[in-house]
């Protein structure tokens, strides 16, 4: 069975959470993604920050981009390590509704897996699609 390890991105840059909004944002549009890490000094993941995030809780509401990026990360984290079979990471991405899983060995980030990455290996498009599917649903937001 695959591993995490095995089909991960393993240069993931991250932010701070004392880094700006701003700062964020040119880093997803720099790499065009659209999530990036929050780690702590030690390399630990303390949040994650999407591009949602940053319409959600700073540009509708009129916030400064000055702002720091923990003002409005979303603070839960969903982590797998990379011993984490791919079919139970596609789970637990379903279970989680998140397209991106961050990867970490001794609650230290050691790097990333996207559906994407399940999605192009063919014995796990089923599962990635399953995941996907759910990620997706509609959860009466329109």
């Amino acid at each position: 069975m695959k591993k995490l390890r095995d089909i991960m991105t393993t240069s993931v840059s991250t932010i701070k959470n004392s880094d700006t909004i701003r700062d964020a944002a040119k880093i997803m549009k720099d790499l065009n993604v659209g999530s990036v890490p929050v780690c702590d000094n030690t390399n630990k993941p303390v949040g994650m920050l999407t591009d949602r995030d940053i319409v959600l809780n700073s540009v509708s509401m009129g916030k400064n981009n000055d702002q720091n990026v923990e003002t409005v990360m979303t603070r839960n984290v969903i982590t797998a390590s990379a011993d984490t079979d791919i079919h139970e990471a596609a789970k637990i991405m379903a279970q989680n509704q998140i397209r991106r899983l961050p990867v970490v060995d001794n609650n230290k980030l050691v790097g990333i897996v996207s559906i994407g990455d399940l999605a192009v290996r063919d014995i796990y498009v089923n599962e990635a699609g399953d995941a996907l599917s759910s990620i997706s649903e509609d959860n009466g937001i329109k």
